[in-house]
C-alpha cells in the first residue's frame, strides 16, 4: 500500500485540503480522505493525470522537419503527408519501439497519465505482413511495458482503401492496409501481445476514417472492440468533407449521425469541420471529441467549436496526434486561444463557476479516461491512480491554490511545472524527470539519427 498526502487535491466535488490517499498494490486508489493528518509521501497540489487520447508515436521523429514549402503555391496536410511516407519507407520495428518509448516518456513528463495509441503502422515497407502479423503492435506494447511504464490503450487501426471510391492504397500507405479478415487476425494478435502488460492495459479498435473503411465494414470493425473504445478520424479536412459528400451524399458528421450507432465508447478525432447543428447533435450522442489543437493548427485543419460543444454537454479529450510538440499545457492553451481568436473574446471556455484552465483540464481528464476505456480521470476510490503533482516550488506557482494553479500552468507555464506523475500507481516522474530518461533518450537518439540520415 502506497500512502500520499496532499495539501490540496482536486476531487470529484472540487478542491479539498489535507487529503490522505492510499494506493493499493493493484494500482487502484483504495481510499481518499480529506481533512486528514499527514502520512506517507507529501505533495502540495494533486490533480488527476489525463490520458493522452490520440497519438501516432512514430511521427515524433518528423517533428520540425516539415516547415518548408514545396513547389506548390500552397502547402497543406496532403503535402505534409508525403514526408511521412518517406519515413514509412524505411522505419524499422526497433526504431518504432525506441520512438514510442520516448513519446510515452515525454507524455508522462508533460503530465499525462496514459497513452492512447492510434496505431496504423502494421506491415513491412513492401506492404507484406511480418511473420508475426502484430510485430509493430508488440513494439508499442514493449515500449510501455519495459521502458516508459505508461498506461496503454492500444487501438489497432483498420485502413482498407485510399478513398471513398475504394481505390487501392498508394505506395506510401501500403504498410497500413488490411482487408477485414486479415485485420481481424491482426487485432486478435495485438490483443495477445498485450497479455503480459499490467492490468490497466486496454485494447480497442480504430476504423481509420470514412475515407479509409468501407461503410459496409464499419460496424464489423467497431464490433472487434467489444465494450472497449472505438476511435475514428472525422471531419478533419476540407478535401475530406468534399469527398465524403460527393460519394455518400452527406457531410461526414451528418453521415456518421445517420449511419453509426455512436455512443460513449466512441471517440471522434478532430471534428474541426462541423456546422453548428452538427456540433450540437454530435455532442448529444455522448461520443467524445478527441482534440489535438497543436497538430490541428500545424496542419491547418481548422478550429474545433469548443464553446458550442461544451455548452451542448459534449465530452472532450486531448491528444498530441503527430507529436510535433508533447505538452498538456500547450494543448489546453491552444484550444482556448483559438476560440478567443475566432470569437474576438477572452476566457471563452470559462464559466461563472470554473476558470478556463480548470474547466478544460477537468473535462479532458474525465473525457480522456472515457476515450481510453480507463477507469480514471477523477481522484476517487476504485479508480486507477493516474495522478499529477505540480511543483509548487516553481516561482510562478508559489503560494497559489485552487483553479489559479491550473490557469498558471496552462497559460503562463508548462511542462516545467510538473513535479510528480503516477500511472496506475506507478511513480514514473520524480522531480520533473522520468525515472528511465537517460536510457530512453539514448535509444531514441540512435533511432532518429539513422532515420534522418536515410532521408
Amino acid at each position: 500500500m502506497t500512502k500520499l498526502w496532499a495539501r490540496q487535491a482536486l476531487l470529484a466535488n472540487g478542491w479539498a485540503k489535507d487529503v490522505a490517499i492510499e494506493i493499493g498494490a493493484d494500482g487502484r486508489i483504495a481510499s481518499v480522505v480529506p481533512d486528514s493528518s499527514a502520512q506517507g509521501r507529501t505533495v502540495d497540489y494533486l490533480v488527476p493525470a489525463p490520458a493522452n487520447s490520440h497519438s501516432h508515436a512514430f511521427q515524433r521523429a518528423m517533428a520540425g522537419l516539415t516547415e518548408r514549402r514545396g513547389q506548390n503555391a500552397s502547402d497543406s496536410f496532403w503535402t505534409w503527408r508525403t514526408l511521412m511516407y518517406r519515413f514509412l519507407d524505411q522505419i524499422t520495428p526497433d526504431q518504432v519501439e525506441a520512438i514510442a518509448a520516448f513519446v510515452q516518456m515525454e507524455m508522462l513528463e508533460a503530465g499525462y497519465g496514459a497513452n492512447v495509441e492510434f496505431h496504423y503502422l502494421h506491415h513491412q515497407p513492401d506492404g507484406q505482413p511480418y511473420d508475426n502479423i502484430a510485430e509493430m503492435s508488440e513494439r508499442i506494447a514493449a515500449a510501455a511495458a519495459s521502458q516508459s511504464g505508461i498506461g496503454l490503450t492500444l487501438l489497432p487501426v483498420h485502413y482498407q482503401y485510399g478513398g471513398c471510391d475504394k481505390r487501392a492504397l498508394g505506395p506510401g500507405q501500403r504498410r497500413f492496409g488490411n482487408d477485414p479478415e486479415r485485420f481481424a487476425r491482426l487485432h486478435e494478435a495485438a490483443g495477445a501481445a498485450l497479455g503480459g502488460l499490467p492490468s490497466d492495459t486496454v485494447l480497442g479498435v480504430a476504423p481509420h476514417s470514412l475515407r479509409a473503411v468501407a461503410p459496409e465494414h464499419l460496424a464489423q470493425t467497431a464490433a472487434l472492440a467489444g465494450s472497449g473504445p472505438v476511435h475514428m478520424h472525422l471531419a478533419e479536412q476540407i478535401a475530406e468533407m468534399d469527398e465524403v459528400l460527393s460519394f455518400r451524399g452527406a457531410r461526414p458528421v451528418e453521415w456518421a449521425l445517420g449511419n453509426i450507432d455512436l455512443g460513449p465508447n466512441w471517440c471522434l478525432i478532430h471534428c474541426t469541420q462541423m456546422q453548428p447543428h452538427e456540433t450540437e447533435s454530435l455532442a448529444r450522442t455522448g461520443a467524445i471529441a478527441g482534440l489535438c489543437p497543436l497538430t490541428e493548427a500545424s496542419l491547418g485543419d481548422g478550429i474545433f467549436d469548443g464553446v458550442r460543444w461544451l455548452n451542448s454537454g459534449g465530452a472532450i479529450s486531448l491528444g498530441s496526434d503527430s507529436n510535433i510538440r508533447i505538452s498538456l499545457a500547450e494543448e489546453i492553451r491552444q484550444l482556448d486561444t483559438t476560440q478567443r481568436l475566432r470569437d474576438h473574446t477572452r476566457a471563452a471556455l470559462a464559466t461563472p463557476e470554473l476558470s478556463t484552465g480548470r474547466r478544460i483540464f477537468e473535462a479532458s481528464a474525465k473525457g480522456g479516461a472515457q476515450a481510453a476505456g480507463r477507469g480514471a480521470g477523477v481522484i476517487a476510490e476504485g479508480n486507477w491512480a493516474d495522478l499529477l503533482a505540480f511543483d509548487m516550488g516553481h516561482p510562478d506557482l508559489s503560494g497559489l491554490h485552487g483553479d489559479t494553479v491550473i490557469d498558471i500552468f496552462a497559460f503562463a507555464g508548462g511542462t516545467g511545472m510538473i513535479g510528480e506523475v503516477w500511472s496506475a500507481g506507478r511513480h514514473l516522474v520524480r522531480g520533473g524527470e522520468h525515472i528511465n530518461r537517460a536510457a530512453i533518450t539514448s535509444a531514441y537518439r540512435k533511432a532518429v539519427s539513422a532515420l534522418r540520415d536515410g532521408l
